[in-house]
Formats: structure tokens, sequence, C-alpha cells
């Protein structure tokens, strides 16, 4: 089990860019910290998620 965002998540063994991608997440239109360090995007295919993990994802929105 993994926590993101706050909340236990089965994720263990997917690479991030995986996860985004089942999640609906757009990959260029988030930034994502794993256990306290920024994921650079070009990392996300590489990044195989393991139990223990923590990360938070954030999404860029537009507006006025």
């Amino acid at each position: 089990m993994l926590t993101i965002n706050g909340e236990k998540v089965d994720a263990a063994g997917k690479s991030l860019a995986v996860y985004l991608k089942e999640t609906g997440l757009d990959a260029k239109r988030v930034a994502v910290e794993l256990n306290l360090e920024i994921v650079p995007p070009e990392q996300f295919e590489k990044t195989i998620l393991k139990d223990g993990d923590s990360l938070e994802i954030v999404r860029f929105v537009q507006g006025g």
C-alpha cells in the first residue's frame, strides 16, 4: 500500500505513468512529489511505485 494525497492506495508495482493514466490524470498537467522529492515528468515511466511510498500529486488548473 502507498499513501497518495493522504489516502491508502494499492498501486505497488505500477509505474507512475501507468498510475496517472489509470486515474485519468494528464501527466503534462501534474506535479508529483515521491517520498519528499519532486519527480521530473521524464522519469514518470521509469519510476516504479513501491509499498510504503508516499506521493503528493498536484494538478495544474487554469483560471481567472
